[in-house]
């Protein structure tokens, strides 16, 4: 499988580092390392999700328990989790760090994965949740750590979209 092994075990060490000990997540393509990770690791409590914005409430409720959390998911998965981060994260000032998996841009084979990556970020936009895109592995603890920071310091959802360039290696 051509997901980054690599990227995806600094992009996990980099939300341990910035103190996340709750995940939650589907199974997606891109962030599979990521998520047996999380599984694999006695200090993180996977959360797996039968919908995206479930994650959300998961995220919601380890703020008000005082434990830092990360929802990691595809960018159909954020789409399908705007009304809970609306209704939610942003309506109660509510840190929520995502991580999601730029699907749908250039270089993107699977049809069904381009119209969800054509909205992404408009949706982002006009939600106003700062977003950052992270394409290169050594930005990830920079952005890991800031983004937390941000959505701490701002009380609000922030955004992580994961490039194909950062999470695919071609054979």
């Amino acid at each position: 499988m051509p997901v980054s092994e690599r990227s995806s075990a600094v992009i996990f060490t980099s939300l341990k580092d910035a103190g996340v000990r709750i995940m939650s997540a589907l199974p997606e393509t891109w962030l599979v390392h990521l998520i047996r990770m999380a599984e694999e690791d006695p200090d993180v409590n996977l959360v797996r999700l039968a919908k995206e914005e479930e994650g959300v409430g998961i995220s919601m409720g380890a703020h008000l328990a005082g434990v830092r959390s990360a929802m990691l998911m595809q960018n159909h998965g954020f789409l399908a989790s705007v009304n809970g981060i609306v209704s939610g994260a942003q309506l109660y000032r509510i840190p929520l760090l995502m991580l999601v998996s730029a699907r749908g841009e250039f270089g993107e084979r699977d049809p069904w994965q381009t119209e969800g990556g054509g909205v992404t970020v408009p949706v982002l936009d006009a939600l106003r949740i700062p977003t950052r895109r992270v394409d290169d592995v050594t930005s990830v603890p920079r952005a890991i750590a800031e983004s937390m920071t941000l959505a701490y310091s701002a009380s609000r959802p922030v955004a992580l979209l994961l490039g194909r360039s950062l999470m695919w290696e071609e054979a």
